[in-house]
């Protein structure tokens, strides 16, 4: 059994700045499945909030929108647990404002951010030492998830902590966001 306070977890899905096949910096659509599943996911595991980062309005308005159907429309009564679970989304325009939002909710705790990524780093920290840290020292927590094919260099290098890939009995490893996820947090936050 873990001996912290999962609520001082919390997961960003970055949509901007993130790299795609090319290596270049670009701005990622949001899709309903990543919210509807990154949701449940952290509703399960005691996570506080999810963070949607994206600096499009578009986007920004069809998370909104998609919120919406299932707190306040017709999902909302067809689906109360899946309301339950959206209720953890949040809307940030880039990560400083999600950290800055952390930030006031925990005034006197230091909120340290988690990269997580599929590229080996010889600065990554295997899960179980995450693991450790995160049952020793208190503090507010951000695991930081890339859509497209990642975080960027700049965000990993910003970053507290990055975490060790994930990786299977392949050398393939390209997995979707929403099964690192569910991988990561079991990991992390998980009951042993």
């Amino acid at each position: 059994m873990n001996n912290w306070s999962p609520s001082s977890v919390y997961l960003a899905l970055l949509h901007h700045p993130v790299k795609n096949k090319n290596g270049e910096t670009i701005a990622s659509a949001v899709t309903n499945l990543d919210l509807h599943d990154l949701s449940r996911l952290a509703k399960t595991y005691g996570v506080t909030a999810v963070y949607v980062i994206t600096p499009l309005t578009d986007q920004q308005a069809l998370v909104r929108k998609i919120i919406s159907h299932w707190q306040d429309g017709w999902g909302a009564t067809y689906n109360p647990k899946r309301r339950e679970a959206l209720n953890l989304i949040r809307i940030a325009e880039n990560l400083e404002s999600a950290i800055d939002e952390i930030r006031t909710l925990n005034p006197a705790q230091l909120v340290r951010t988690i990269a997580t990524g599929a590229a080996e780093n010889s600065r990554a920290m295997p899960f179980d030492l995450l693991r450790q840290k995160m049952a020793s020292e208190t503090g507010a927590y951000l695991l930081v998830l890339g859509t497209a094919w990642g975080l960027t260099d700049e965000v990993m290098a910003a970053s507290d902590f990055l975490l060790s890939p994930i990786r299977g009995h392949t050398s393939y490893n390209h997995l979707s966001v929403r099964a690192a996820a569910a991988i990561i947090l079991d990991r992390v936050l998980g009951m042993e």
